[in-house]
């Protein structure tokens, strides 16, 4: 009888503790922020944030020189002169243009790039083309 109780207690001590669990998750969804979307004001300061933050592009990719993969400047200037679509590679539907022998190291970043809405895509690209001013 007494095991039985406390059983009982320590089941009953399991279900409140999942349900505070649960609350908790819930008030972190409902505050949750928008994040660099919502800080944005226009589509080139969006597509530099993301290029800089959460798309990790700025790792490889700097204005003026060439370090992994090529400049943002010279990625413009290829994708203007051979009216290349910027949005389209980055979703993994196009072939490189600017430098195909580091299309494999480029390749392991289509999963993230992939993730984003067609209007970081654009953003990104406005950003790019933005070094051609």
């Amino acid at each position: 009888m007494q095991k039985l109780i406390y059983l009982t207690a320590v089941l009953a001590l399991a279900s409140c503790k999942k349900e505070t669990t649960e609350d908790r998750v819930q008030n972190t969804t409902e505050s949750y922020s928008e994040g660099e979307s919502a800080k944005a004001k226009n589509p080139e300061e969006l597509g530099r944030e993301i290029f800089e933050g959460s798309g990790n592009c700025a790792s490889c990719h700097q204005p003026d020189q060439k370090i992994i993969g090529p400049s943002i400047k010279e990625i413009a200037k290829i994708y203007k002169d051979k009216n290349g679509d910027i949005v389209k590679f980055l979703k993994g539907n196009s072939d490189p243009i600017v430098d195909p022998s580091q299309f494999s190291v480029m390749k392991t970043n289509f999963p993230v790039t992939q993730a984003m809405s067609e209007d970081e895509l654009k953003a990104i690209e406005t950003y790019i083309y933005s070094h051609l001013k």
